[in-house]
């Protein structure tokens, strides 16, 4: 079952949105994000795994598939953590795709599935302003 949440990155100090699929199919099980990640977004794999399992869900033993999109554009941190997870939740029919429809979501996750906060949250929410975008989801530490 494939999922889309919506988020941003930060290309510099400009913020760009990032589009993110997840996709749970039959198979060995495998967590795969592709979309040009660095080392950081790789590592979520680990963090995201914990987190929902420390939150009361479960963590499927399928085949997940994680696209960042565009992918031509480096990703980097970890404030794609939570939208992975909830794409993952969703993928999975464990939450409603059709809450996260119209949020772009922020945060990196702790192996406890506290939400830490992240870098580059003003011009992300300047982005999403200039656009017209005014649901935002991310970590109360970054909501001043």
């Amino acid at each position: 079952m494939l999922s889309k949440i919506n988020s941003f990155g930060i290309l510099g100090i400009q913020a760009y949105p990032v589009e993110i699929e997840v996709d749970i199919s039959s198979g060995l099980p495998a967590t795969n994000i592709v979309g040009l990640p660095d080392a950081s977004v790789k590592e979520s794999k680990e963090r995201i795994k914990s987190a929902i399992k420390n939150s009361g869900f479960q963590f499927p033993r399928d085949r997940i598939t994680v696209n960042l999109a565009p992918a031509d554009t480096k990703k980097e941190g970890g404030s794609f953590d939570l939208a992975i997870a909830l794409g993952i939740l969703a993928s999975s029919g464990q939450i409603s795709k059709d809450l996260l429809r119209s949020h772009v979501v922020l945060g990196e996750l702790s192996l406890e599935g506290n939400l830490r906060p992240i870098k580059g949250a003003l011009p992300i929410a300047m982005k999403m302003k200039s656009d017209k975008i005014n649901k935002l989801l991310l970590p109360s530490q970054n909501a001043k």
